[in-house]
């Protein structure tokens, strides 16, 4: 079963592989970001198509229920080399999802290309974590995850998923990394979310190289500061190596302590 089920041009409906983590009964957050990637693509592939992702920028406005989704997309700046694009996931008449994404055009840059990013271990390096056993859902039980923790907040990970992003349509290896992008936050955890909670309001990834797709690696550290707020950052990497960055803003709310 795919994440989402296409019910129309601009409607999906969410299957039961989207729910969780903080709650079972509402969305996890990162299928919805791989969608709207996707809807971004087909919209530029249908008007001219010669332009590439670089830039995904994601406001979570609020939670979403395991149910019906409409989206929109519309050009905001047009142009032959550059091109900013806006999606939007409402439900019951609500934004959800605001995502503006940069699309540039490519060259040969091969003599140029570079990096001083490290690179992470192979996925067969890194021992299996069961993470359902960490995190409820059906996101969380449809992706595999290798994890080397170094300590609380910082830590390496591969994660992949054998379910396709929307039944039944082809889907590019940008929008099916995209629609993992949002585990980032759960995976190197600098604090036990039974105790402290810290969802994140935003998503923003920069993409140098367009990922391959299958295995996406993380390599984070979580910042927590003196006043409720906190950053995840990752260095995101597909098999072939680094291809950008991730950068997620927390809102931390310790738990109340049962006496």
């Amino acid at each position: 079963m795919a994440y989402f089920e296409r019910l129309g041009p601009s409607t999906f409906r969410a299957t039961q592989h989207v729910s969780g983590a903080w709650r079972i009964e509402e969305q996890h957050i990162a299928p919805a970001l791989g969608l709207l990637a996707h809807l971004v693509e087909l919209d530029h592939a249908d008007r001219r198509g010669d332009l590439v992702v670089a830039r995904l920028s994601y406001d979570i406005l609020g939670t979403l229920a395991v149910d019906v989704v409409e989206t929109e997309v519309r050009v905001l700046r047009t142009g032959r080399t550059i091109e900013l694009v806006e999606a939007r996931m409402t439900q019951g008449g609500r934004d959800a999802v605001i995502l503006r994404a940069w699309l540039l055009d490519t060259r040969d840059t091969g003599a140029l290309a570079g990096t001083d990013l490290p690179r992470l271990p192979a996925p067969e390096e890194l021992p299996p974590w069961h993470v359902q056993e960490f995190w409820p859902g059906g996101f969380i039980a449809s992706v595999e995850v290798r994890r080397a923790l170094e300590h609380p907040g910082s830590g390496r990970v591969w994660v992949r998923t054998n379910c396709p992003l929307v039944a039944g349509e082809p889907v590019s290896a940008l929008a099916a990394t995209a629609g993992l992008l949002d585990i980032a936050n759960g995976m190197s955890t600098r604090a036990n979310p039974r105790e402290v909670l810290f969802p994140n309001l935003d998503l923003t990834a920069h993409f140098f190289r367009t990922p391959v797709g299958g295995w996406m690696g993380l390599d984070t550290s979580v910042s927590f500061g003196d006043n409720g707020i906190g950053l995840t950052s990752s260095i995101l990497h597909d098999t072939d190596g680094p291809v950008g960055t991730i950068e997620q803003i927390l809102t931390i709310r310790p738990l109340p302590r049962e006496a």
